[in-house]
C-alpha cells in the first residue's frame, strides 16, 4: 500500500526517505502532513528547544517531621512546614 518515498529537508536541504513504514505510522496517527525535516534536523531542532529551558531551582529545608536535610522546588517560607519526600508521602498517604 505505502511506498517509500524521497523528500528534501526543508533545513538542510537533503534528501531523506520517508519510509513505508513511516507512513503507516502516520496514518494510523492522523497526522496530515508528510515531514519536513531529515531525521538529524528533527533531533538538532528537539536538542534547541529543550536547551531553552531553565533548570530548576533548589531550596535547602529542614523536614518539620524528621528533621533531615532535605530540597525543595520551593522557597520555603515560616508559614508552612517542610517535608522530605518519605514524610511528605507518608502523610499524603493517610
Amino acid at each position: 500500500m505505502y511506498q517509500d518515498k524521497t523528500l528534501v529537508c526543508k533545513d538542510c536541504g537533503q534528501d531523506f526517505i520517508f519510509t513505508a513504514g513511516e507512513q503507516e505510522f502516520y496514518a494510523e496517527k492522523g497526522f496530515q502532513n508528510e515531514p519536513a525535516r531529515c531525521k538529524d534536523c528533527r533531533m538538532a531542532r528537539k536538542a534547541n528547544a529543550n536547551s531553552g529551558r531553565r533548570e530548576r531551582v533548589m531550596y535547602d529545608a529542614v523536614c518539620a517531621e524528621c528533621g533531615k536535610e532535605t530540597q525543595i522546588p520551593f522557597n520555603p517560607t515560616n508559614d508552612r512546614p517542610v517535608y522530605c519526600r518519605e514524610c511528605f508521602e507518608a502523610r499524603k498517604n493517610m
